[in-house]
């Protein structure tokens, strides 16, 4: 019965918390150029479900993907893996 297959799960930063329970979360990734070989830093940023407003701009997130929660939101915050030092209450 492992029909279901298994979620993707990303890690970046989140850059906007003004939402009610919801994020922005930045991810990088490391792409090789075709030519030169050389790393290209490419960026896209997900829209993910975060209940108990927890996080804050600047934490480090992992986030896991989930069935469409609302028109962007197809990811949910699973934890928050680092926050930054300056803002620790």
């Amino acid at each position: 019965m492992e029909s279901r297959k298994r979620r993707k799960i990303r890690r970046g930063v989140v850059v906007s918390d003004r939402m009610d329970k919801s994020v922005v979360v930045k991810v990088e990734t490391l792409k090789l150029h075709p030519k030169y070989h050389k790393f290209i830093r490419r960026s896209k940023k997900f829209m993910a479900h975060d209940e108990n407003n927890e996080c804050r701009i600047g934490d480090i997130v992992e986030i896991i993907e989930t069935r469409p929660l609302s028109k962007r939101k197809r990811w949910r915050v699973s934890k928050i893996i680092e926050r930054p030092a300056s803002l620790n209450d």
